[in-house]
Order: C-alpha cells, then structure tokens, then sequence
C-alpha cells in the first residue's frame, strides 16, 4: 500500500492505494505551526480508523504548494511508515509536456491533476479546482499543459464578503432553495454559487473559443459537487482526481527505479 498526501493551503488530502485501488481519503486542516509529531498521529490514527497497518505501507508520495509544511509531513511520514517518501517536484518523472514561460513555477499539484486527467479524459481539457484558489489548467490537443487561470477561491470570496460587511453572516456552501433568494442567507447561497457557476460556464467559452475547440471540462476539489450542479455546461466532477494522479506518478517513477535496478 502506498500513501498519497496533497498538502494545500486550507486542507490536507491523504489518500491509500494499492495497485490501482483507492482504499481512502480523508482530510486534516493545514496548520503551519503542527509539529512531525502532530502529523505523525493524525496520519497514523486515520490508518487505524481504517484498518489498514502501518507495516503494509511500502511507501509514501507528496505533492505540496506549502513549502513551510512539506517536509514536517515528510518526517511525520517517515516517523510512521520507516520508509522514503516521494515528493512531487524536480527529478520526479511525470511524463507532462509543459508549454508555458516557465514550467518551474508551476504548482505541483496542478502537475498531478493534469497527469491523472490526461490518463482518463480525452484532450483537449481544462482541469478546474475549486480550492483556496480556483485554477484552471489548460491542455491542448497535443496533450500539452499550455497554460490556465488563477482567480480566488470559492470560500475565500465568501470570507472577503463577510469580513468586509457588518450585516452578512457567515453561511454553509449549499444549495439555495431558489436561484432568487427571498432572505440574506438564501440571497448569499444563491450569489456564491451561481455567480461561481456563471464564472466558470464563462471561462470555459473563453477558453474553448481561444482553442477553437471544445474541451472536455472536469471539476475537483471538497465543493466540486455544489457547484457543478449550478452550471448551465456538461462538466465532469471527479474529487479524487489529485489523489489518482499522485498514484500514477508514483507507480511510474518506481517501475523506473527498478528498471535501473
């Protein structure tokens, strides 16, 4: 079995798989100032709630856009399974042709998003997450990553919103009742979510109408399956597209090391 960690800005994937299979994910909130030791037992209590023994993880791999906390879950990792960890960034083999100014800064969890859609989605494609940011990673025709969109995050919009308002309350992402709300909360569901989702149908024409072509449009991240519901295109919600492309490059740079003996 090998364990699959995303470290993002809010929330912390881990995933476990053996072979192809994925046997769970959960999340942990990203906490900067957490101790090896912190991490260690949260990783190893979510092993135990699952019934899965440490000894049986033959590895780990880590994708991360938070360098402060990248190498605390490494040795967290490293405290618990005895084993090396992979992390996602230079010398790791992805097999992703990137066509932009500078591939260096490139987010690693984006590279992983694009590995994992190439292998199950038809090109061209553009991979949508709807994290502290929402991203947008465009693949061309050719199966070349040939740039995207930044623009804040769902729940980073709604906190702006009521920090900066005395009256707003803060609300749960859910579905409104109706798209016209008839209170503040339902007027605020409605406004994030449909006004998220007409960004997105947006975007996407934006997009395909630079490509000259269609895109395959696949969504990920905690809220994917709030907002997709909302949009007026065809998109396909996969949340645990980062976690299968983490276990891709896994299994690829391994059937590498042994090739090399």
């Amino acid at each position: 079995m090998v364990l699959a960690i995303d470290i993002g800005n809010t929330n912390i994937s881990i995933g476990c798989f053996q072979e192809e299979n994925i046997l769970l994910v959960e999340r942990i909130s990203t906490n900067q100032t957490a101790t090896a030791l912190e991490y260690a037992v949260s990783l190893k209590l979510i092993l135990e709630i699952y019934h899965i023994a440490i000894t049986s993880v033959e590895g780990s791999i880590i994708s991360s856009v938070v360098p402060s906390t990248t190498n605390t879950v490494r040795q967290a990792l490293e405290m618990i399974t005895k084993k090396e960890v992979m992390i996602v960034g230079p010398g790791i083999r992805t097999g992703l042709k990137i066509c932009i100014d500078n591939p260096a800064q490139l987010g690693s969890d984006l590279v992983v998003e694009a590995v994992a859609a190439l292998q199950q989605y038809p090109v061209p494609l553009a991979v949508i997450d709807l994290g502290t940011a929402t991203t947008i990673s465009v693949i061309n025709a050719k199966s070349e990553y040939i740039g995207g969109m930044i623009l804040p995050g769902v729940k980073v919009s709604l906190a702006a919103l009521t920090q900066q308002t005395a009256q707003l309350p803060k609300i749960a992402l859910e579905q409104p009742k109706k798209r016209i709300g008839s209170n503040t909360i339902e007027c605020m569901k409605s406004g994030v979510l449909y006004g998220t989702a007409c960004s997105l149908d947006g975007l996407l024409e934006q997009i395909e109408a630079e490509l000259q072509q269609p895109v395959t449009a696949i969504v990920t991240g905690e809220i994917a399956s709030v907002i997709v519901p909302c949009c007026k295109r065809k998109m396909i919600v996969d949340e645990k597209l980062l976690l299968r492309g983490l276990q891709i490059i896994y299994l690829k740079n391994k059937k590498e090391k042994e090739r090399k003996g």
